[in-house]
């Protein structure tokens, strides 16, 4: 009885480790998250004023590009109506091709001068970090600021007209005629823009290996040879990056318009023939002057579109031209190896 009664009080074999193992599978969810969760509330203020300030506005103004509404009272839904309207709207259509002006003239001679600084700032200068510094402060002044002084150097009687006059030029009507005016918003974009896309191609620059530049120089290569024969080629990843980013703000332009060509009358909005409309500055005045901000949240996905649609351009241009580029290279090693 005594050896009946010993063995009923054994425990089975494993059960202890069985029970130990189900509380620490039980545990392990909770012990995760008392490790994880000290680093997500770290960052979790960056994400929760992202969702607030950044995605509720995006998705909100995609809502409301379908709803008639002027800001205050009820809102109305409309369906595709804005888009429609948007699309016959001629002042929308002459904004878009003021803005695309704008670009050419400006993006195409600011990336041009950007890469002919960054190739002289890469040479053996006295004070290039001064340099450097000097470039780069336009892009971080006040462009209100910067556009009121721009606005006294292209009056009639302004500087850069004296200037002109000083050579035998006759003076440029920076802010009446459609040219003079696309001209004065260019040039303010392009100094602004120049030194920083400066510094990114000197940023490329540095990362090209010495030996090219010092094989161009043995083979007697001139400085221009240089830079478009070797500067050039290996820069294509550091352009296209440019190329992107300046479309990206050149179809946003707003403060340059908005600033020189300021007016209560909504009718010369962009300067005399509205010849300064850009898009950005025609949602400005359609949402917060008109009070048509559905129509105007229309307008900003339609600029959404072009945005995307034309960087896919830019990027399949200079990416194709530089796949190109390296199957002509491919090539020819294959026909001088003899396969």
């Amino acid at each position: 009885m005594a050896t009946v009664a010993g063995t009923a009080e054994v425990p089975a074999a494993g059960s202890g480790d069985e029970a130990g193992g189900r509380r620490a599978r039980a545990d392990a969810p909770r012990g995760r998250w008392r490790r994880h969760l000290p680093p997500y509330l770290a960052i979790s203020p960056y994400y929760v004023l992202f969702a607030v300030f950044g995605a509720f506005p995006v998705f909100f103004s995609l809502y409301l590009s379908f709803q008639d509404w002027d800001g205050i009272g009820d809102m109305r839904f409309v369906g595709l109506q804005q888009y429609s309207w948007l699309l016959h709207d001629s002042v929308f259509w002459h904004s878009i091709l003021n803005t695309f002006e704008i670009w050419f003239l400006s993006t195409v001679p600011m990336l041009f001068l950007a890469l002919v600084l960054a190739f002289l700032l890469h040479s053996q200068v006295r004070y290039a970090a001064a340099y450097r510094v000097a470039y780069f402060i336009p892009n971080v002044t006040s462009m209100v600021a910067m556009t009121i002084v721009f606005g006294s150097v292209f009056a009639q009687a302004g500087l850069a007209n004296s200037m002109l006059k000083a050579i035998g030029v006759d003076g440029v009507s920076w802010l009446t005629s459609s040219l003079g005016i696309k001209s004065a918003i260019s040039i303010m974009i392009i100094w602004r823009w120049v030194g920083y896309n400066a510094l990114i191609f000197l940023a490329g620059l540095q990362a090209i290996p010495t030996e090219l530049f010092e094989a161009a120089r043995v083979d007697g290569a001139s400085s221009r040879q240089t830079l478009f024969r070797v500067v050039v080629p290996q820069l294509r990843p550091v352009i296209l990056f440019a190329v992107i980013t300046s479309t990206i703000n050149g179809l946003q332009i707003f403060t340059e318009s908005q600033v020189l060509f300021y007016s209560d009358d909504p009718g010369t909005t962009g300067g005399p023939g509205q010849e300064g409309m850009t898009i950005v500055l025609y949602l400005w005045q359609k949402s917060f002057n008109d009070h048509q901000f559905g129509y105007g949240a229309a307008m900003g996905w339609l600029l959404f579109a072009l945005i995307a649609l034309f960087a896919i351009i830019n990027w399949r241009l200079v990416s194709g031209s530089h796949s190109d580029g390296r199957r002509g290279i491919a090539w020819r090693k294959e026909a001088r190896n003899g396969r």
